[in-house]
């Protein structure tokens, strides 16, 4: 039980810094234009996590050649990730903007877990789980209207 509490609790702060992360980055991107924040996140974020590795364990990047070659493309992923972030924060705001990008994820998730795509284990897109994709773009709907 403590370990479910453990991940819920890194999960609501990994949220919350997608916030504080889509806020800063709508301020870099208003300022400066969107490929200058995603520059600017990705290039800060490599430094430490580079730093990190080096002083943490020396890193493990020899292992790329074990993992499927289409998930090496996470990087790239990452960068529309981060620039659409930075894109629509300033302009949509933070409520809406975040709100799309979520249900987007819970959506393509369910696909994702249904077919067992991209290395997913398959998860069936039960009726409660549809219901609540259905619930959930009705409050997508209440919150950007």
């Amino acid at each position: 039980m403590l370990n479910i509490i453990l991940l819920v609790i890194v999960a609501i702060i990994g949220g919350i810094f997608v916030t504080i992360q889509a806020q800063f980055m709508g301020v870099l991107d208003k300022n400066m234009g969107t490929l200058e924040s995603v520059f600017i996140t990705y290039g800060g974020g490599g430094l430490c996590v580079g730093l990190m590795m080096l002083f943490a364990r020396g890193g493990n990047l020899s292992a790329f050649q074990s993992v499927p070659w289409y998930t090496l493309s996470s990087g790239i992923t990452g960068l529309v990730i981060v620039g659409t972030i930075g894109y629509t924060t300033p302009r949509l705001g933070l409520v809406p903007a975040l709100t799309l990008m979520v249900a987007a994820q819970f959506v393509s998730a369910a696909i994702i877990d249904h077919f067992g795509l991209l290395g997913a284990d398959i998860r069936m897109l039960s009726p409660s789980r549809l219901s609540g994709i259905g619930i959930m773009i009705l409050g997508i709907w209440l919150i950007i209207k």
